[in-house]
């Protein structure tokens, strides 16, 4: 099966309001990622909202986004998984491309949260019969207090995720959140829903982005787009087996390692959704960077920082350059395809860490999980 390759990346300024429709952007993401590409079409375009339906009032944004970038003939498709929704498109993308069926497809996240209330579009990813009286924030407050009360920790020792995170996001000049903040600050912020704080939640925001990939017989680019995995668990926390391990992250780990020769050990950063510094906690555990109870740990101790032995969030992450739910795995790609080709100015990492990159992305709190692997091409 052929190789897939990323060939450009384009992405726009996280902000609160973006003021202009999604396709728009969507339209322009992907003018800038041809120009990059060296491509004047592609054979397929894939694109991922979860919100744009309910809040702008417009589905059907795959062919209007063709239309915005001149490339109406194109093969379109709208690829929506709730808050994973542009993991399933690049998931799509690869699977496309390996089949054969295309050789080039680009890859737009879009949402505009702005738009109208998103809150009543977050709840439809949780369960509508078992879990109509929880939110996303009351389900990741209630893991969040399972994981402090089980293994006896503090919730002090979640505050170097979001430290981490927003020391990125204040070099990222297309972050959300261009500011540091203190250990003091995250542990002393206002409480969303015990024992969750402001700083363990990631932010309501607008924002686009855009990955070009390639079948190898036809273009090559810097970076390959190695593995690819996806895998489900229970929607209700109570009815998994432990509703501590994210059961759906391990696999899908171990499905995009299959066939590849990679695991763990041979990870060198890793843009993890830390939608909630729990997520990430557990996302690192189920893959293996950590012992089960002990993921915390990694953030206390310096190990996810860009100077790390994992550096995670290297550009602000989910937590501080923003979580535009449709376009947030494109974001995460795109950011990963900045480090590989040294160009992510001010958050580059240093030349040990640019190897196999990992990416996860969550759809629910744990009930859908892809996970995907990059690695420079030479």
């Amino acid at each position: 099966m052929p190789g897939v390759h990323v060939l450009g990346a384009s992405r726009i300024k996280v902000e609160k309001e973006i003021g202009e429709f999604s396709w728009t952007v969507g339209g322009r993401l992907l003018r800038q990622a041809l120009e990059q590409s060296q491509l004047e079409s592609v054979d397929a375009i894939y694109a991922s909202s979860m919100m744009s339906g309910e809040l702008e009032g417009q589905m059907h944004l795959a062919a209007l986004v063709a239309e915005e970038a001149g490339q109406s003939g194109a093969e379109a498709m709208d690829i929506a998984s709730v808050s994973a929704s542009g993991a399933a498109a690049i998931r799509a993308a690869f699977l496309a491309i390996k089949s054969g069926e295309v050789r080039t497809v680009a890859v737009v996240g879009l949402e505009r949260m702005s738009a109208g209330d998103p809150n009543p579009v977050l709840r439809k990813a949780l369960h509508a019969v078992r879990e109509a009286d929880r939110t996303m924030v009351l389900k990741n407050a209630t893991a969040l207090g399972l994981y402090l009360k089980r293994y006896g920790v503090p919730h002090s020792a979640f505050a170097d995720f979001a430290v981490n995170a927003h020391a990125n996001g204040a070099k990222n000049p297309l972050a959300l959140f261009q500011k540091e903040v203190s250990r003091e600050q995250v542990i002393e912020a206002r409480m969303i829903a015990d024992p969750l704080r402001l700083f363990d939640c990631s932010p309501v925001c607008d924002g686009g982005a855009c990955i070009i990939l390639s079948a190898e017989s036809y273009k090559k680019g810097p970076v390959l787009l190695t593995g690819s995995g996806c895998a489900t668990d229970r929607f209700v926390l109570e009815d998994r087996a432990d509703p501590l391990e994210f059961l759906a992250a391990r696999m899908s780990f171990a499905r995009a390692c299959e066939g590849i020769g990679r695991s763990a050990a041979d990870i060198r950063f890793f843009e993890v959704h830390d939608a909630f510094n729990i997520m990430a906690c557990l996302c690192l555990e189920a893959c293996g960077f950590a012992d089960r109870g002990k993921g915390y740990t990694l953030a206390e101790n310096g190990t996810i920082r860009p100077e790390g032995s994992l550096p995670i969030a290297t550009m602000g992450g989910l937590k501080a350059r923003g979580h535009p739910i449709g376009a947030t795995a494109l974001y995460q790609a795109a950011e990963i395809f900045a480090q590989l080709t040294r160009a992510a100015g001010a958050n580059q990492l240093r030349d040990d860490r640019l190897g196999p990159a990992l990416m996860q992305s969550i759809g629910g709190a744990g009930t859908t999980l892809f996970t995907h692997l990059f690695e420079p091409s030479q």
